[in-house]
């Protein structure tokens, strides 16, 4: 039985080239970057080189880029350590409804602190809207951090225009982005969208997992959250994952080789699997389906099937997708993200997330969809005896 892995925005399968070069750093260049001896310098040459290919990438100054444990770890320092070293200037923080809970989980801390926190709401399609955000916009906002892609549902956020506004409104104001569902499915340029920190993650682009970047513009003011050795400026202490940043190096460099063919195909994927699924009985998509949305993510809700009961019964055909944002999936919740939307409340258990990658083919899509077929018919002939 093939296995169909549409579970992509949890995480990928990393890259063959990325598993033999970290293999490779493991086995031949393993010192310690702070070491001053030959196999130091070796282990810290290769971070140089991995900065060398991330900035160019980003068209930013290598000298801008921390290496994080993980996307979590960048959106944490991009916003507790950005709002603690500007809490002077302000102290009123603007975020969305349908964050990751690694920025929310943030804000709420945040809020404990003595900070404000305004929370914007969104559309049914999952997106901001700008007249709202230039209302909550005041003399004491100092952050406003929002993802570009959204995580269960694909919505893209008005980046380049919240950036433009806050230029207009107020420049000292910092701008974070929660990158890590979008790089690799957008190109991405922080100075020229006028972006001033960036959170990234190494396992959603067929990187390892373990490893996260966060871009900060040289001009943020931004307090560490790890306190140690002092590497990477003093910014983000402790000893360097040199075989993971040597990973995300090399993923970054292949997800963008030939990306322009690859994201077209993606969204041909996406637009044959919404077509057939909204032709079934009972089945929903959840926000846009379009180029305006994220090539790889296609949220579907069933009538009077939990969501779970499905999930379980595609594994059994050896088919794995999510029930939601795989990031919370250990605590059952509803989802921020369906009832922020406005979605009904008896889809918030009967919703799940199908994200596709580079490997994902059109055969792989038709045998899901047919298998959806088989098991909404089987339980609800089920609950028609029950």
């Amino acid at each position: 039985m093939e296995e169909i892995y549409l579970d992509n925005s949890a995480t990928t399968r990393p890259f063959d080239q990325v598993r033999e070069v970290m293999n490779e750093m493991m086995e031949f260049s393993y010192g310690n970057p702070s070491s001053m001896h030959h196999m130091g310098y070796q282990a810290e040459q290769k971070i140089v080189q991995a900065k060398k290919v991330l900035a160019h990438v980003l068209k930013v100054e290598p000298k801008e880029l921390i290496f994080t444990s993980c996307g979590t770890e960048a959106d944490n320092l991009a916003i507790i350590g950005t709002a603690m070293a500007n809490r002077r200037n302000g102290n009123h923080l603007i975020t969305t409804t349908i964050e990751h809970p690694a920025v929310l989980r943030c804000m709420e801390f945040l809020e404990t602190q003595g900070f404000r926190v305004t929370y914007l709401p969104v559309d049914r399609d999952g997106c901001v809207c700008m007249e709202q955000l230039e209302q909550a916009i005041c003399q004491d906002t100092i952050l406003i951090s929002m993802m570009y892609v959204n995580n269960e549902v694909g919505s893209v956020q008005p980046i380049a225009q919240t950036a433009k506004l806050i230029q207009k409104i107020n420049p000292k104001i910092i701008f974070h982005v929660d990158a890590v569902q979008a790089f690799g499915k957008f190109v991405i340029r922080p100075k020229k969208l006028g972006i001033s920190l960036l959170s990234i993650s190494g396992h959603k682009i067929h990187g390892p997992k373990g490893i996260g970047l966060l871009y900060a513009d040289e001009k943020v003011k931004m307090h560490p959250l790890l306190l140690g050795g002092g590497q990477q400026q003093a910014r983000r202490s402790g000893t360097e994952n040199v075989p993971g940043i040597v990973g995300l190096a090399k993923a970054t460099e292949l997800i963008y080789q030939s990306f322009a063919e690859d994201i077209k195909r993606l969204y041909d994927l996406k637009r044959y699997f919404v077509e057939e699924i909204s032709q079934l009985d009972g089945f929903y998509i959840n926000g846009k389906t379009n180029e305006e949305s994220a090539p790889h993510i296609v949220s579907v809700s069933i009538d009077d099937i939990r969501a779970e009961v499905v999930l379980h019964a595609l594994e059994q055909k050896g088919i794995y997708v999510s029930s939601g944002s795989a990031c919370a999936s250990n605590h059952p919740e509803i989802s921020r993200t369906l009832k922020a939307m406005g979605i009904p409340s008896r889809h918030y258990d009967a919703t799940l997330r199908f994200s596709f990658s580079i490997f994902t083919t059109k055969e792989q899509l038709t045998q899901t969809i047919e298998a959806l077929k088989q098991i909404v018919l089987v339980q609800r002939n089920y609950r028609k005896r029950d």
